[in-house]
């Protein structure tokens, strides 16, 4: 919808100015607002008058007029909108005012409907134009920072696409965008345009792409760049008051780093690296990083445990993450909850990870619900209930390659615990029956798991492996009696040498007693 007002100020006529309001009607026909990344700007200067102002000019009425009446074309036609945006480059051109504000906004526009359209060649031809008109023109900086991190944003939401093709395309288009700008705004002297926050911010944004299309070279020498550029603030020179701003900035920015970094480390396998600068991201003080950004280091962290096997610190990082993920409102704290649910069966955990009060508000969630079943059924050993969920919910659980990566060991784990529950009071059993208890599994994976527990120490026993029975070996009267032998001999020594140095202590408390009593004698 597009409205007029009339403006009245001291010592100005009257002037007309247009302002558009977008609503777009759903196929559910409700209404939502479309939220306009420079119609903040527009509204903040709408009604703000300058002293030296005595009379409005009238091509910058007709300019402005122009381009909101372009702006209420948008949801009519494509084709026409984007004519009278051209339209008011051409007019802001012939005033002698080439690449001015005017021409910024409209080719701001003229990005916005070509990204609707998704005709990827337009928007990239008109966002260089965008480019070219910040760096000839004289757009004030913070007209700059919102119009360009508004198109990063709008570039990115691309990526989210359904199809393998479209998000092909939008990869494509997205690193040609994030390539230009970088080039426009690098501050190390070879942008025309230099910008610490834009070429920062684009980086990171790159560099995401770079990970996801598995560019692991590229994006190598961009966090290079990036470390770099960070360890050459002149930090020396701030005043205390700067100094401490410019750290916390500094410290938030190296958590974004580490962020990247260790995802590229994650993708390469190189778990030593990873390690390293996952504790390094933990070390870093000050700066107000975004949650998200400490749950993507936390998840990778909690990964990173439990390749190592290390099940207890895995899952208390992947609890952090799920909290971090928590507040930033980000859906990925459910598939944080379900590693946090894995890491606490691995490690044989008693204590049900739903049980937090974090935790409790999702355990009906009916993406975790599979989780909360192989909980109880992890923790009630049983075996047949525990591999019945793993069955029936194969897309909920399996989906998620790391998961997947997992259940072996995972059902590894609960044949174990079964398998000492059944043993213990027998002193001879047939692998065959145990195979049975344990859902009918070959006897191989029964002989296997044996040996672990006899390796580990948790069964002192041997395989009779062509009666195919297990033989647990019996503790004997002797035994008994040797070991009780053996303890006490080891009091007797404890006592004996107790008692000598309890008889030194006295020797030396006597012989100064003696010296104490020939000084008041004499």
């Amino acid at each position: 919808f597009v409205f007029y007002c009339t403006l009245e100020g001291p010592g100005r006529k009257k002037q007309e100015r247009a302002f558009t309001t977008d609503f777009i009607m759903s196929d559910s026909e409700e209404y939502e607002y479309e939220y306009d990344d420079d119609q903040d700007e527009e509204m903040d200067n709408a009604f703000e008058y300058s002293d030296e102002e005595e009379e409005a000019d009238d091509g910058e009425i007709q300019l402005e007029n122009e381009y909101y009446n372009a702006k209420g074309l948008r949801e009519t036609d494509l084709g026409e909108a984007a004519a009278a945006f051209e339209k008011v480059i051409e007019l802001d051109r012939e005033g002698g005012n080439e690449n001015g504000q005017w021409s910024y906004k409209a080719l701001k526009q003229l990005v916005k409907l070509y990204l609707r359209a998704g005709d990827t060649n337009e928007i990239l031809r008109h966002y260089n134009r965008m480019l070219t008109c910040i760096a000839q023109g004289n757009i004030s900086p913070n007209s700059v920072e919102k119009g360009v991190n508004g198109m990063l944003d709008r570039v990115s939401s691309l990526l989210q696409g359904n199809s393998l093709s479209k998000v092909e395309d939008a990869q494509k288009l997205a690193s040609q965008v994030y390539e230009c700008t970088v080039k426009l705004f690098d501050p190390k002297g070879n942008g025309s345009v230099p910008n610490d926050r834009l070429w920062f911010k684009t980086n990171l944004k790159y560099g995401q792409l770079l990970y996801e299309t598995n560019e692991t070279t590229k994006l190598s020498a961009l966090l290079r760049d990036l470390k770099t550029t960070q360890s050459q603030g002149p930090e020396s020179s701030f005043t205390s008051s700067t100094s401490t701003s410019s750290s916390s900035s500094s410290s938030t920015h190296l958590m974004e780093i580490y962020a990247l970094q260790i995802q590229l480390y994650s993708r390469q396998k190189d778990n030593k690296k990873l390690r390293e600068v996952f504790n390094r991201a933990m070390a870093v003080r000050g700066g107000i990083p975004h949650p998200r950004t400490i749950a993507l280091i936390q998840e990778f962290g909690g990964k990173m445990h439990m390749a190592a096997k290390e099940y207890e610190a895995a899952g208390k990082t992947f609890f952090q993450a799920f909290k971090s993920y928590d507040e930033a409102g980000d859906p990925n704290r459910l598939r944080c909850l379900k590693y946090l649910v894995m890491a606490s069966m691995l490690h044989a955990s008693t204590i049900n990870p739903f049980d937090s009060q974090e935790a409790r508000p999702y355990r009906d969630d009916p993406q975790i619900v599979a989780m909360t079943n192989l909980v109880q059924a992890f923790h009630s050993n049983d075996i047949q209930a525990f591999e019945k969920i793993l069955r029936e919910n194969q897309g909920r659980i399996m989906h998620d390659d790391f998961v997947r990566e997992h259940i072996h060991e995972l059902l590894r784990t609960i044949r174990r615990q079964v398998l000492c529950r059944l043993i213990s009071p027998y002193t001879r059993i047939s692998l065959q029956a145990i195979a049975k208890e344990l859902n009918d599994i070959p006897v191989s994976d029964v002989e296997s798991l044996l040996v672990g527990l006899i390796l580990d120490g948790k069964l002192d026993g041997e395989i009779d492996q062509l009666e195919g029975i297990l033989l647990k070996k019996q503790v004997t009267s002797s035994d008994s009696q040797a070991k009780q032998e053996q303890l006490c001999e080891s009091l007797d020594q404890i006592a004996s040498a107790l008692e000598g140095f309890s008889n030194y202590c006295s020797a030396g408390r006597l012989k100064d007693n003696s010296r104490h009593m020939r000084g008041m004698a004499h």
